[in-house]
């Protein structure tokens, strides 16, 4: 598929035509990473966060949020938890918070992999050198940042720079491959300022610089960001008729075109997926080439903390419904879950290479 293809196919709406890409996507998910649905425990382990980005509802300049930090026994809780659900990877997620420092996360990630064997994947913001080869040093696996978007002008409007340096996600990314880790990006379909070309290109880049993960979910509005006030409404009236919407249906475009250009990556079924269409959301995912689902393992009382966007699916469930509902999903599909960390068959490839 060339760069000229993906806007064209974003914008279609024949019935019949859709029908062709959910069975080319789903198709070419079964021959490149094959029927298994591999589960990820997701631990969000702190809400705090130095970057004022407009679309989060847990950025520092979001109003009213109350702050937590896990405590290393809560994160090794959840841990045993994702053991015990026979889950091959934990997942730990967090605004970009001064207060994990390098040690204590390294140290955190050691007690994990001593305790579970499991493979590690943290989503931990933009980190420095130092932090990134430490814990990569202890034992994590991977590592998610996403991009999210390739536009470099509503980059800069939406995510604003910390004092002293400029943000780069994708240099990062490539850094730290090239640390040992594997590397996961995203986007988010319909934020405003998004245009039609810019989510191509987002879905070309993918392909460009071979990413080992891709999570694409929309854009969830959350209350008193600006993104969900003045700015997003001049950022929306800029893109005027090239503005993407942020529904399922876009999403699930987005999300089998990308498993068309990437057809080894890991690509979950997002949970804001869920959150818009909680009867189908993430079995339309699995069904249009996701093959990673993202179980919620962390303890209520800090789940109801971390709204990045309001509503989140499953928000006030307890690991164990969640995940029972999850199974009971993809066995309705034909599926089944996978067994052990799920590495995307890149790695093997780029190791050959």
């Amino acid at each position: 598929m060339t760069p000229e293809e993906i806007p064209t196919w974003l914008l279609e709406d024949d019935p019949i035509r859709l029908e062709m890409l959910w069975r080319a996507a789903d198709l070419t998910r079964h021959l490149y990473v094959g029927d298994e649905v591999h589960l990820r425990g997701l631990i969000e382990v702190s809400n705090v966060c130095q970057r004022s980005c407009a679309y989060c509802g847990i950025a520092a300049c979001a109003p009213k949020v109350e702050r937590y930090r896990m405590t290393q026994e809560d994160i090794l809780e959840c841990a045993d938890k994702a053991l015990e659900y026979g889950f091959g990877t934990v997942v730990m997620q967090a605004g970009e918070d001064p207060g994990i420092t390098g040690e204590w996360m390294a140290d955190t990630i050691k007690k994990i992999k001593d305790r579970t064997g499991l493979a590690i994947t943290l989503s931990l913001g933009e980190r420095n050198e130092e932090d990134l080869q430490a814990w990569q040093a202890a034992g994590a696996d991977r590592y998610l940042l996403r991009f999210e978007t390739t536009d470099e002008d509503l980059y800069r409007r939406i995510h604003p720079n910390l004092p002293g340096g400029a943000s780069n996600r994708i240099q990062q990314l490539l850094r730290m491959r090239d640390i040992g880790f594997e590397i996961g990006t995203g986007v988010m379909v319909g934020i405003p300022g998004q245009t039609w070309q810019t989510l191509a290109n987002d879905i070309y880049t993918f392909q460009n610089y071979d990413m080992d993960m891709i999570g694409i979910g929309p854009y969830i509005p959350s209350p008193g960001t600006p993104l969900e006030g003045p700015l997003g409404e001049m950022l929306m009236v800029e893109a005027g008729t090239q503005q993407v919407p942020s529904d399922p249906l876009t999403t699930l475009k987005a999300l089998a075109l990308t498993r068309l250009v990437c057809p080894e990556t890991n690509i979950p079924s997002t949970t804001a997926l869920a959150t818009l269409d909680p009867s189908s959301g993430r079995a339309n995912g699995l069904s249009r080439g996701a093959n990673v689902i993202m179980p919620n393992l962390t303890q209520p009382k800090y789940r109801v903390l971390y709204q990045i966007y309001p509503g989140k699916a499953g928000l006030h469930e307890t690991a164990d419904i969640t995940t029972a509902k999850i199974r009971a999903q993809i066995e309705s599909l034909g599926r089944r879950v996978g067994q052990g960390p799920g590495t995307s068959p890149r790695i093997s490839h780029r190791s050959e290479a």
